[in-house]
């Protein structure tokens, strides 16, 4: 029973951080974009570091149309 007096008002104090913490989260915009951060490990280091994907339809030096010998 005594264990009680302590474990109640813990579990209370516990429930308010967990509320404080989340409402903090929304209002500092933790929680608006939640697709980037699971795609940044999928880019390149230089698409990741401009945010944006390039269309990398052929090397400049033209190698992407040279004859691949066998």
């Amino acid at each position: 029973m005594n264990s009680l007096l302590f474990l109640i008002p813990l579990s209370i104090v516990l429930v308010v951080g967990a509320g404080v913490a989340l409402f903090w989260a929304i209002n500092h915009g933790q929680l608006d974009d939640l697709e980037t951060p699971g795609i940044l490990p999928l880019l390149d280091a230089d698409e990741a570091s401009n945010g944006v994907a390039e269309d990398r339809a052929a090397p400049p030096d033209g190698s992407a149309n040279a004859p691949r010998s066998p």
